[in-house]
């Protein structure tokens, strides 16, 4: 049987996880593609750092080098995280025409236009199956499986800590902080949990769908993004008694079906924000650190991908895929496989948030006197926003009230300054939130 050698550089919690997935099913994995991925070489930061699962003494240097330029090594897996060294690293591999699997979400956000093309250039490739959504296999199916289909929409529960702490917020009728501690103490949030409750993974993680669906490189710069930070118990106590649950969605979506402009231009949302989720739609029971992308081709209609989105053996899974792939690549000489990034129809861009349409769920603080409700339609009658309901929940009585309304489809930028309106009412007391709503339609 053909042997290709594998050199690896970070032996930490996904690094041993995949060592010790080689080790468990290496002979599986050879027998069904025909050829033996031999693990040579492991660069760590430290020989006795505390690891997950053991790696073999023999196998370790603490040499990134002897893992990347060794001419025996013939593909090099990137593990160390972070967008520094693990960048110089993939460039050293790609110009040494060695194709690279990575885990990496953050690196590819920031730098994978030049990596993409790093690989070009050298005739290598780059795989990165592992960096969004761990073992669930949706870089292949966007990039392979639907490779016949315009993807008008795509809905992501990315971020396994966020849908963690939302879940139990639900279940449990618990506020933020609270969940956020205990699930610090547990192990399910990093301190700070800033890139994870902000909304910034996800975004990192989005970035790479929205570009693969669309075609064209989508820069982290132009991704909207908010976190979870100002959700409270109250919304989703409410927004349960409407029949919605509250997830942080990434959200890459066409108003057009997919299809390009008249003008050759073309454009999608690509968001990262809390969103009402109908009790009915399968997302909504997508709970505690589990991962889910809802997708829907102009041909294929809908499909559902669910799974661990992250962890040393989900994360493993999808680095073997790719070791795999790899290794086929180099017993067959192929040196070329479906683009990754390669504008297919027209020129595209990011929608302004301001210009993307949605429904919303709004609750306000307001004083408890006539006229109030007939100053705030008012305002939203200016801006031709529509209100489909209007609750004041029951058990509110005093002095100030919590008034809820929902509104029909309107753009963004129109809702935000009628809520710039409506918070400098002398009768609104706070800020009033504003959630999206997403029917899937």
């Amino acid at each position: 049987m053909q042997q290709v050698n594998l050199g690896m550089v970070g032996g930490g919690t996904v690094g041993s996880g995949v060592v010790h997935a080689l080790t468990q099913n290496g002979s599986l994995m050879a027998s069904r593609i025909g050829v033996n991925v031999a693990l040579r070489k492991v660069a760590v930061k430290m020989f006795d750092e505390p690891r997950p699962y053991p790696i073999p003494r023999p196998l370790m240097t603490e040499n990134w080098r002897d893992a990347v330029e060794d001419p025996n090594i013939q593909i090099v897996a990137e593990l160390v995280g972070g967008t520094t060294l693990a960048k110089e690293i993939i460039l050293s591999a790609l110009r040494l025409g060695k194709p690279v699997v990575t885990a990496n979400k953050a690196l590819l956000s920031a730098h994978g236009e030049e990596l993409f093309a790093a690989a070009k250039e050298h005739g290598a490739n780059l795989h990165y199956e592992a960096s969004v959504c761990g073992g669930i296999p949706i870089i292949k199916s966007l990039r392979e499986g639907f490779v016949g289909n315009r993807i008008a929409a795509l809905y992501g529960i990315v971020n396994g800590t966020c849908n963690y702490i939302l879940t139990r917020m639900k279940l449990e009728g618990a506020d933020f902080a609270d969940v956020l501690a205990d699930a610090q103490r547990m192990g399910y949030a990093e301190t700070p949990p800033d890139l994870d409750v902000d909304g910034h993974d996800a975004a990192h993680k989005i970035g790479i769908l929205a570009s693969l669906a669309h075609g064209f490189w989508v820069n982290p710069k132009d991704i909207y993004v908010e976190g979870i930070r100002n959700i409270s118990a109250l919304d989703i106590k409410f927004a349960g008694k409407l029949g919605y649950t509250i997830k942080l969605l990434g959200i890459v979506k066409t108003f057009d079906g997919g299809k390009p402009a008249k003008k050759g231009g073309c454009s999608a949302q690509v968001s990262v924000y809390p969103t009402l989720v109908p009790n009915t739609h399968v997302l909504a029971s997508v709970n505690y650190a589990f991962n889910a992308v809802f997708v829907h081709g102009d041909i294929v209609g809908d499909t559902l991908f669910y799974g661990r989105g992250a962890g040393k053996d989900a994360t493993a899974s999808a680095v073997l895929s790719d070791l795999a792939d790899a290794a086929l690549d180099l017993k067959f000489g192929n040196k070329h496989r479906i683009p990754p990034f390669v504008p297919h129809e027209c020129k595209g861009a990011v929608l302004p948030i301001e210009e993307a349409v949605s429904e919303y769920f709004v609750r306000l603080q307001v004083v408890d006197r006539p006229g109030v409700l007939a100053k705030i339609a008012t305002i939203f009658g200016e801006l031709k926003i529509g209100i489909s309901s209007v609750i004041q929940p029951e058990g509110h009585e005093g002095r100030s009230v919590p008034l809820i309304f929902m509104l029909h489809r309107a753009p963004n930028g129109a809702v935000l300054r009628a809520l710039k309106k409506i918070g400098s009412l002398p009768a609104v007391e706070g800020k009033p939130v504003m959630f999206r709503v997403e029917n899937f339609e």
